[in-house]
């Protein structure tokens, strides 16, 4: 801007020595072009529109502007639950399904029809002769889901050689081991000095397959259920169920709960619905507690039935839906597992995890380890802290009293010493 007014007072002057030669008065004229330049409305004019560089940037990143809520008595926390929405969406989510039970009853079949992908391409079953002497094996498989933008760090882990030897005494103890295992990684890495990217395999549920072929329960069936009923949330399911007929499946599901209860095995219990919860999920609930043990029929094959692709199984008299809730439970046992995920998790880590770890800093306190809290445990122990503060609270009082007591009867000038307790 300087350079171009120098070089406009050059030219003023240039011009104010050739209007001397041929104009009588050359003052005016170098008056007039000086007006000219040095007007306020004519800068105003020329400049008019210009911004420079620094207000231009200013402008572009001062676009927000806070304004008051037009609802009164609003301040805006109420927006919380978006936020962490946000964060769970961009963090994702982790959960972790194991499925025991004999080879043969369809668990991988079963699993591949949750979730909509191939867990095991290259599975290779055994002869008969391997199996004699097969031991339990953990075979542990994750897969990240994406949906509509969440994402899920799914874990499968199978139990390949269950049931299949001819002495099955022992064989669910390498399973309540890794259970064991998952607990004391997460309760080391939860004592360590960093403590922001645990990841969390504890097993959160556990699938636990019923043969449809029997009466009921068998022994290893009821063994493996009592000696991991209080480290897992166990979900029994009767597979194959298109192998039997509505009501064979009604009274099989009876005889599989009775002897459930008969033995004292706790299963994972779906939680009630809220009083301010609508009709609808009330209904869903009640319909998935009534559908336990969940009869399913698991596949991957797309059949073509009245002019639309769904996933089921083709008989000589029929198809068998995976998906339809009137011929297997398998939609429900979906439901449960996706509306309750987080429910799972929860009673995973407060009453699972919480009973490993008590048994852990028992142990180490040189107490028996065989120890188990649970939730009646826990409400004597709140019991016996409110009496035993209630007594405190009692002593204080009359310590008190005693005190208002002494300082009546005292002398002026006499000191009254009081302790706190």
């Amino acid at each position: 801007m300087e350079k171009h007014q120098l070089e406009r007072h050059r030219s003023i002057r240039k011009n104010a020595r050739i209007v001397s030669h041929f104009s009588p008065d050359p003052k005016s004229h170098f008056k007039s072009e000086l007006t000219s330049l040095y007007n306020p409305s004519e800068i105003r004019k020329k400049y008019e529109g210009y911004t420079s560089p620094a207000s231009k940037e200013r402008e572009e990143q001062v676009k927000f502007k806070f304004t008051n809520p037009e609802t009164p008595g609003y301040v805006g926390f109420a927006n919380l639950p978006n936020q962490v929405h946000r964060k769970s969406v961009k963090k994702g989510f982790e959960f972790t399904l194991m499925v025991a039970g004999e080879s043969g009853l369809g668990k991988s079949t079963l699993v591949n029809s949750l979730f909509l992908t191939d867990l095991y391409p290259e599975r290779c079953i055994p002869p008969a002769a391997d199996k004699i002497t097969q031991t339990v094996k953990i075979d542990a498989s994750t897969v990240e889901i994406e949906e509509r933008g969440v994402k899920l760090r799914l874990t499968v882990v199978d139990t390949p050689g269950y049931g299949d030897a001819i002495n099955c005494s022992d064989c669910y103890k390498p399973i309540i081991q890794y259970i064991d295992d998952q607990f004391e990684r997460y309760l080391h890495d939860e004592s360590g000095l960093n403590r922001r990217h645990i990841v969390d395999n504890r097993v959160h549920s556990c699938f636990y397959f019923i043969s449809s072929q029997g009466h009921g329960l068998k022994p290893l069936d009821i063994e493996f259920m009592k000696a991991l009923h209080n480290k897992v949330n166990i979900v029994p399911v009767l597979s194959k169920a298109d192998s039997l007929t509505m009501p064979e499946v009604k009274r099989l599901k009876r005889r599989i709960l009775e002897e459930i209860a008969a033995h004292e095995i706790q299963i994972y219990q779906l939680p009630d619905a809220d009083e301010d919860e609508d009709e609808e999920f009330k209904e869903q609930t009640r319909c998935l507690k009534e559908s336990i043990p969940f009869a399913v029929v698991g596949s991957t094959q797309m059949i073509e039935v009245k002019g639309k692709k769904v996933r089921g199984r083709l008989y000589p008299w029929g198809v068998v839906e995976v998906e339809n809730p009137d011929h297997c439970d398998f939609l429900k046992l979906r439901t449960m597992l996706i509306t309750h995920m987080q429910d799972l998790q929860e009673v995973t880590h407060d009453l699972h995890y919480e009973n490993f770890r008590a048994r852990r800093l028992q142990s180490k306190d040189g107490e028996p380890a065989n120890v188990s809290v649970d939730s009646g445990s826990n409400n004597r122990a709140l019991q016996e802290k409110e009496a035993e503060l209630q007594r405190m609270q009692e002593m204080v009082q009359q310590m008190q009293a005693q005190i208002k007591a002494q300082s009546k009867s005292s002398p002026t000038g006499s000191k009254v010493v009081s302790h706190q307790i």
